[in-house]
């Protein structure tokens, strides 16, 4: 028996222009190979119609912390309208033009079964206490883990899109732009609690 408790729930990110498909999946793969995820595609689907080409997928990539502990990512990434486009960029050709449309939502799962050695009494008083009085650290110590692998990744994948951009003069940091998303998840997160 697992439980999941949802801690990033739709997080949005929303690109209109050119890209490479290429790069974005190299990006994301990257991420999530740093931060120590196992990478599994839960569902492609591949649409071509007369605006251009829509694809889906879905990843389901996880992360165990412990034997009874691991954390969850499931990213939703639509390409919409893909279209071959040539345009100079830095000296390279980029040749994929659309919108893309990424959903985040985390989770933690746990699987207390195995810890608590199947005592239905002991795992009920379990879940009550973790749940309304107190939380124990390493759920805590996980939840900001999870926040933060969310936004690095989150993070990486603005920073590329911003890669294509022409140059405006301001140009953010990779550490602002992880900060900012961290705090606008703890956000989103305490809007849910209160």
């Amino acid at each position: 028996m697992t439980e999941k408790s949802l801690i990033v729930n739709a997080k949005e990110l929303k690109y209109k222009g050119v890209f490479r498909v290429d790069e974005l999946f190299n990006v994301i793969n990257k991420a999530l190979e740093e931060k120590g995820y196992s990478r599994s595609e839960k569902k492609t689907e591949e649409v071509v119609t007369e605006q251009g080409r829509r694809t889906f997928l879905e990843l389901r990539p996880m992360k165990k912390l412990t034997h009874y502990m691991a954390l969850g990512l499931k990213i939703k990434i639509t390409l919409d309208n893909l279209t071959q486009s040539v345009e100079e960029h830095d000296g390279k050709r980029v040749y994929d033009m659309g919108n893309v449309f990424i959903i985040f939502d985390s989770w933690i799962v746990t699987e207390f079964k195995k810890r608590w050695v199947q005592k239905p009494w002991v795992y009920f008083a379990k879940g009550l206490i973790n749940k309304y009085i107190y939380s124990f650290s390493e759920t805590d110590k996980a939840k900001g883990q999870l926040v933060g692998d969310t936004a690095y990744i989150y993070a990486m994948i603005k920073n590329l899109f911003q890669s294509y951009k022409h140059k405006t003069g301001k140009h953010t940091k990779e550490s602002e732009v992880v900060r900012k998303v961290e705090d606008e998840i703890k956000k989103d997160i305490e809007k849910e609690f209160d």
